[in-house]
């Protein structure tokens, strides 16, 4: 019997294993073997309501689809580690599959550090780093300049944002106090003193603190005898002209304003001093008690990076004025220098500054004439500079120790002959040079030759030279990356023809001529020029004589400029 029943089970399992065999080659056979075309098939049955549950979608599926909501109850009563068990939960009709909670609530304060930076961005504007060289380059054709890039609105409205949470607190207040601007006088100084004492959480918010020296002051007439507040003179019927004023009497020194920075705000790294300008115009003071021919040295300030002076010519008026100031300044690297009015004075303290110019300032921004417009003949204020020195050979020597150096102010291909005099193709770190002309200094024989504009062929003239000064020093200057040249004149009768040269990312554009070109060839033949256009557009002449020009860029960006072109607004030019 034994024998029978295993004789009949492996019957049993050989026939189980071909019937297994007989079907795998079937579904093998079904799945590789090419669809061939044939009748449509017919209408699928509609899947039943009842038999399928379509689970929860994520919130984040693109697609429109009603959502299912919270299809469980938990207890708010229970511990966190109860919701598995079956006594704190009771579920809903629908129970889908058990997944990760797809809809979590957030809170505003739980959202990422990036996102609350972007929306106050939105609000406010973007914060530019004091730090990062990158952010604020001082040559950049778009770059804005230190008065309002850190500079944020103080509207009510925004302020009150910092009452949202105490995450926005923080941030909002990091970009309310960011820039600060303040009165350089001894009362709003024991003021900003004593607020920042009583708020020491917001000295660190600081990064750009401006400071600005009054010229001005209002002449009180006290009613009572010995009374010397700073109360506001009576405002007659025929207006504030009627108040007298008189040199400030309560302003700072340096020394104290120097003293207030380095003991409230231990994180700025630029600082703003503004001289003011009137005529004759107070200097002003290093220090309260120091004898006129004696200067004691003011407090350090080593968190400071960026110097930017206004009205320079009444803080600095002679090279020991600066070395006061650089001594107190051990970390500066970049040195903003303006000039409200142009002067002889100005071209001469620059020189004599420029020569005892610290190795570590890097970075200069100077700005001697700030008046775009063209002129009819040299003023007499730079005939007297031009007797005691050769302004473009101090700024020369002074350049090529810096990384950037942009200028405006009178300049010409002298520049850029001493220059590469100067540098050592070595050991040179010169990477930008911006010049923005007022005029260029040459040698004339009548007065009438030294005027400047785009109807000046003399002016066209020794612009084009500069250009080619320009190109002849990069063969020592190995690592300028950006050269810009530029002539600016708010009067111009066709602003798009104001010459300029800009050498950038491997491009030239602006001006151009054979010479020009050949001596690009010679010293780095891999420039090429974006565009080299043969004239400026149709140009004819009226009844009058007078040329009339219709460019071909009334409002675009000109890419070339042929200097030849430029004989021909010598005689006065009509816009039609």
């Amino acid at each position: 019997m034994s024998v029978d029943r295993d004789r009949d089970r492996d019957r049993h399992e050989d026939e189980d294993e071909g019937s297994a065999t007989v079907e795998l080659a079937a579904i093998m056979t079904a799945t590789s073997t090419p669809v061939t075309p044939g009748p449509a098939s017919p209408p699928l049955e509609p899947p039943k309501p009842i038999d399928f549950i379509p689970p929860t979608r994520p919130s984040s599926t693109p697609f429109p689809n009603a959502q299912q909501g919270q299809t469980d109850i938990r207890c708010l009563t229970c511990h966190p580690d109860c919701p598995g068990s079956d006594d704190c939960m009771v579920s809903s009709p629908v129970s889908p599959p058990v997944v990760v909670e797809q809809n979590p609530v957030l809170t505003l304060a739980q959202l990422p550090a990036e996102i609350h930076e972007c929306i106050l961005d939105h609000i406010f504007g973007y914060r530019v780093s004091t730090t990062s060289p990158s952010s604020l380059n001082i040559p950049s054709v778009n770059a804005r300049s230190w008065s309002t890039a850190l500079r944020h609105s103080r509207r009510k409205e925004l302020s009150n944002l910092a009452f949202v949470c105490p995450l926005w607190r923080d941030l909002i207040q990091q970009r309310l106090y960011r820039h600060i601007k303040l009165k350089a006088t001894v009362h709003c100084g024991n003021d900003v003193m004593a607020f920042f004492v009583g708020h020491p959480h917001l000295r660190s918010y600081v990064k750009h603190i401006e400071i600005w020296f009054p010229v001005f002051q209002p002449k009180f007439h006290s009613i009572v005898p010995g009374d010397t507040s700073l109360a506001l003179p009576t405002v007659s019927p025929e207006g504030i002209a009627s108040a007298t004023y008189a040199l400030p009497t309560d302003n700072s020194t340096l020394e104290e304003v120097f003293y207030l920075v380095s003991m409230q705000f231990p994180e700025a790294r630029v600082m703003t001093l503004e001289g003011g300008e009137r005529k004759k115009a107070p200097r002003v003071k290093f220090n309260f008690t120091c004898p006129a021919w004696t200067t004691r040295d003011l407090p350090e300030i080593p968190s400071i990076r960026t110097l930017i002076v206004k009205g320079q010519w009444n803080i600095i008026r002679q090279a020991k004025d600066w070395e006061v100031i650089s001594r107190a300044l051990p970390n500066l690297e970049e040195w903003h220098g303006t000039y409200a009015k142009p002067k002889s004075k100005s071209y001469l303290s620059m020189a004599s500054t420029l020569e005892s110019l610290d190795p570590k300032i890097v970075s200069l921004n100077l700005c001697l004439e700030s008046d775009y417009r063209r002129e009819v003949t040299c003023p007499p204020y730079y005939l007297k500079v031009c007797e005691q020195l050769h302004w473009c050979e101090k700024l020369a020597k002074a350049a090529s120790n810096l990384e950037h150096i942009s200028y405006t102010g009178r300049v010409c291909h002298g520049f850029f002959d001493m220059l590469a005099r100067y540098s050592n193709p070595r050991t040179t770190r010169l990477k930008t040079i911006d010049l923005t002309v007022k005029n260029c200094c040459r040698q004339n024989a009548q007065w009438n030759e030294s005027g400047s504009g785009i109807t000046d062929m003399h002016f066209i003239t020794a612009f084009e030279q500069l250009v080619l000064g320009g190109i002849r020093a990069l063969e020592r200057l190995k690592s300028v990356e950006l050269l810009r040249i530029r002539y600016v004149d708010l009067d111009s009768p066709i602003p798009p023809l104001n010459p300029y040269f800009m050498i950038r990312d491997g491009w030239c554009s602006g001006v151009w001529s054979d010479d020009i070109v050949a001596e690009i060839n010679r010293v780095r033949p891999d420039l090429r020029f974006e565009e080299m256009v043969e004239s400026f557009g149709d140009v004819g002449y009226n009844k009058e004589g007078r040329l009339v020009i219709s460019p071909d860029f009334p409002k675009s960006r000109v890419l070339s400029l042929k200097l030849a072109n430029y004989a021909m607004l010598s005689g006065g030019i009509t816009i039609v």
